[in-house]
Formats: structure tokens, sequence, C-alpha cells
């Protein structure tokens, strides 16, 4: 990293162990080195090149992954009806694109990553606490979701060379040799397009979007022609009643709890946005209209493959394994590893990369961060973790029912406290007088009111009692977390409205 950023015209603010002077209307502002480095600064209004397409491609990607057609046909499995399936996702479409244009709005005006909008309600050194819970959420979800994809392209190798089937036998720390070698290769290549930076993120995603849209739409109209164009609209006898619309709102519920870590950072990809309306116009065409596809796709999958041998199938990979021709089941393998990279890109990687450097701005910048949020992944052998379903239960859902009360807080304090008034330079002070300087850097009244909402959330989610509301934790414990930081919130302070522009950097510089 060189040793001076190369910021608006009418500034330079130096990275060095010395805190840079910042003038204008307040008398001195100084710019921290333990808050600031290039890749944290906000991004300049001008040149910002994730426009309408590119937020498309990265919703496309992250609706159509493997996981999600696992649990939208787990509904299906549930008794779920067709009409009731598209439902119960278009309720989840429209939470989802409604909590996400919040996000992106915010990201949009300040132009900085999610660490640093933490700072705004929990303070500049308490906003660790966030960051950090995203991150050991994104680097877990990072390794299982490489060792996916690794699993996918071993299907692929041994589907074109039988032979290397033979070095799938051994067991090198739970892993064969095959699988080794595939989980390297998945690991090696995501690490190269995040050593390009953020701009090759947004041209990954947008060649990734098409070729899974394209091929999810395929696999579908194939299996259609396969059941004689008639498919089973339920498994038996549709769900009716109470139980019928709990389950159709508790599915729309999950489908917000799902993205329950992307619409906390969203604001990483939304800081490159140029204005409000591409984020509007994008997420609308990326999430409510994607996502009605995404149902109907997952009908017809669901309801064709059990009108043909009354099999319900757990994910569309199912499918294409069972292909005759060679050369589509092979496209078909390599359509959902590359969808399987992007989204692990955006949603694991991204985070805990501005996470770390947040953590250590003079030392890490995106790339080194990146680098051993990746390492990272690969310590902890997430296959293990993948086959533990105490593990995935309890540590990775207990976290991540704490991501709705975090929203909850910074939500109701930039939303409803401040009315989005923000004064971005004062983001990177450790001036005791500083707006987000709190006491010690930590707002203990964002602190007092997550940790009751998030004790809240975690028995919703984890105890077994508990079953029936389980799937609306999320939305509950956001609310109760707003409620709460808004009664004991001051009422009599003044916020002031200051743009990052003169502090920016280029939208190439990240």
């Amino acid at each position: 990293m060189s040793s001076s950023l190369d910021l608006a015209p009418e500034l330079s603010v130096a990275s060095t162990a010395q805190p840079s002077t910042l003038t204008g209307a307040s008398p001195a502002l100084e710019l921290s080195p333990r808050l600031h480095n290039r890749d944290l600064a906000p991004t300049r209004l001008e040149g910002r090149r994730w426009g309408g397409y590119s937020i498309f491609a990265l919703w496309t990607n992250d609706v159509h992954n493997i996981a999600n057609y696992s649990f939208a046909m787990g509904l299906f499995a549930l008794g779920l009806g067709g009409w009731q399936i598209l439902l119960s996702l278009a309720i989840g479409a429209v939470l989802v694109y409604f909590f996400m244009n919040l996000s992106g709005y915010m990201g949009h005006k300040t132009g900085v990553p999610f660490p640093v909008i933490s700072r705004i309600a929990f303070g500049i050194h308490g906003a660790q606490m966030p960051a950090l819970i995203r991150a050991v959420i994104a680097i877990a979800w990072f390794g299982i979701q490489t060792y996916l994809a690794s699993v996918v392209l071993r299907v692929l190798l041994t589907a074109i060379w039988p032979q290397v089937a033979a070095y799938d036998q051994d067991s090198i720390l739970g892993l064969s040799s095959l699988g080794w070698v595939c989980f390297v290769a998945i690991w090696l290549v995501q690490l190269v397009i995040l050593a390009y930076g953020m701009e090759m993120v947004r041209r990954y995603e947008g060649f990734a979007g098409p070729v899974i849209l394209l091929t999810v739409a395929s696999l579908a109209g194939w299996m259609y022609f396969q059941a004689d164009t008639r498919i089973a609209w339920s498994v038996a006898e549709p769900l009716t009643g109470y139980e019928m619309w709990r389950n159709i709102f508790a599915g729309g519920a999950l489908w917000l709890a799902i993205y329950g870590t992307l619409v906390l950072n969203f604001c990483d990809f939304a800081r490159s946005s140029p204005c409000r309306k591409t984020i509007r116009v994008g997420n609308f065409w990326g999430l409510p209209v994607n996502i009605l596809v995404f149902a109907v796709i997952t009908v017809v999958l669901s309801g064709a493959q059990f009108k043909i041998n009354g099999h319900i199938i757990d994910s569309p990979t199912q499918i294409v394994a069972t292909i005759p021709n060679t050369l589509f089941l092979v496209l078909g393998c390599l359509a959902f590893l590359i969808v399987t990279v992007a989204v692990n890109i955006m949603a694991n990687f991204v985070a805990p990369a501005f996470v770390l450097s947040n953590l250590a701005p003079r030392h890490l910048n995106f790339r080194r961060a990146g680098l051993i949020s990746a390492t990272l992944a690969v310590l902890i052998l997430p296959w293990n973790l993948y086959n533990s379903p105490l593990v995935i239960v309890y540590f990775l859902s207990g976290l991540g029912a704490l991501l709705g009360p975090l929203y909850g807080v910074i939500m109701a304090d930039y939303w409803l406290l401040r009315k989005g008034q923000i004064n971005v330079p004062e983001l990177y002070s450790e001036n005791p007088a500083g707006a987000y300087h709190y006491t010690r850097g930590i707002n203990w009244r964002a602190m007092a009111a997550f940790a009751p909402a998030a004790l809240l959330a975690i028995i919703l989610a984890l105890v077994p009692n508990f079953h029936g509301v389980a799937p609306f934790s999320w939305l509950i414990g956001a609310g109760i977390a707003a409620a709460l930081y808004l009664l004991i919130a001051p009422r009599n302070r003044q916020y002031h409205d200051v743009s990052g522009e003169c502090i920016a950097v280029d939208h190439s510089s990240h």
C-alpha cells in the first residue's frame, strides 16, 4: 500500500502512523490511522460503476444458488402447493426488497463499507462487534461454500474422466486427494478474482448472472417436457387453514432471514452505485422479479420430478446428475460451479475482507485482509463443519439470529433518529468531541438495545419449544432492538449532514 492516498484534488490524506488533519467548517478534523485507509475511505460519487445491471446480476447469482433452491424445494416437501410457494416467496421478496433498499441508500449516500457504517450507531470502536459477528459467519460459510463448489467440480471431473474417481477413495484430514485438489483449485480461483478488487467482482458477477439464469430456465423447460408438460402442484393434499398460512408467512420470513447477512452489508456494493434510482431499479429486477422467476422454476422442477417418479428432490443438482447427455451434464455442472463461486464471493468474501481491514487499517488493505479470511476458511476444515448438524444449527444459526437485532439498531439510528444526517469525515476521527465517539468510542445505548433483543432472537431460533415462531426470529429481533434503541436514545442532539467527498477515493481504488 502506498504511503499516501490520492484523494479529492483539494486534499491529500497521509496513510501513516500519524493522524492527518482535515480542515474545513470545523476547526480541525484528524483522520485516525486506526480508522482509515484507502479501502475504508468513502467512494467518490463521480465514476461509480455499479449500475442497475450490475446489481441485477449480483442478485441473480444469489437468488438462483443451490442452497436457495434446496430451501424452496423444502417448502414443496412440507406440503405447500404451487400457488402457496409463489405467495410465500413473494412475501419474502417484498420484505427483502424493502430492507435491502434501506441498506443500499445508506451505502450510496455515505460511500462507506459496512464496518464504517456500523460506527454511526455503535461508535467508532463499538462497531467492531457487529462487524466481527458478520465476519465470523462469512468466513465459516466461505469455507463451506468453497467445499460445496469443490464437490460440484469433483462431479464434473469424474464425468469427463471417470478414472480420476480412483483418487476419491482416500482421506486426508477428512477429504480425499481429489477433494483437496478440487477444493484448493476453487479457493485459488476466488483469490485471483478478489486480487483485482471490487471492480473484478462486479465484472464476474455480471458474467455469472445470465449463465445461471439461462441454465436453470433450460433445466426447468427440459423437466417440463420430460413430465409430458404436466406437473404435480403438491406432494399430496395441499395444506389448508391456519397451518397453510403459518407456513406461507414462515417461508417468507425465512427467506428474509436467509438474506440477513447481505441486508447488513449490501452497502459494500451500493457504495459504488451512482444514484438511488439505480439501486431501486437494480434491486427491483434482481429481487422481486428474480425471486418470482426463481419460485416458478422451483415449482416446475419439484412438480415435474414428483410427477415423473413420485420423488421429492432436494436440489437441482440431483436433476443435473441424471442428465443422460455428458455434454449437457458438464455444462450444467459448470453453470452451478460458476454461480456458487459468484455467491461465495459476494456473500462471504467481501464482508470479512472489509472487516479485517477495519481491525488494522494501517497494516491490512482489502486484498491482504481477504487473503487472511480465506486462509482462516481453510484452517477450520469446513467440510467437517458442514457434516456436523450440531455446529450448523447451534453455532452458525445462533450467530445468524444476532443479525436481525444488529440491523434493527443500525436502521433505527440512521433512518428514524438521525433522519439520514451523517457527518461522514467524523466516522474516521478519534476526537473525543466527535459525533461518533460516544463513551470511549462505544455507544452503550446501542449495546443495551442490542443485547436483550439478541438474547430473545437466539432463544426463539434455537429452543425447540419455540419452533412455531422460530422462522420469525429475525423480524422479531430486529423490531425489538429498534424499539428499545429509540426508547433509550437521547432526543436532544443535533445532527449534521457532511459529505465524505472531500476525503473520497476513486471507485477503481477499491
